[in-house]
């Protein structure tokens, strides 16, 4: 791994869970979008990304997290923080 993954895959171990919540759900209402929407621009599954907003998945991929914040038009680091 380089170091940018690396630090991604820190972030991820010991992302807080209800932050990834919130950080997710705040973005996509400024977007305008539900969570259908989001699953669609992220070429996700719905159960998928409901499963990571909602911490049922505790340590979400690094693509999966990856598409979600390319998705919103964040960086991955933003989504995680």
């Amino acid at each position: 791994y380089n170091n940018g993954c690396k630090n991604i895959i820190y972030y991820l171990k010991f992302i807080s869970i209800t932050g990834r919540k919130i950080i997710s759900e705040n973005i996509r209402a400024k977007l305008g979008l539900i969570q259908d929407d989001l699953a669609k621009r992220a070429d996700l599954n719905n159960t998928t990304l409901m499963e990571v907003e909602s911490s049922v998945v505790n340590r979400p991929s690094v693509q999966t997290m990856t598409k979600i914040a390319k998705a919103l038009g964040v960086s991955i680091e933003e989504l995680i923080k």
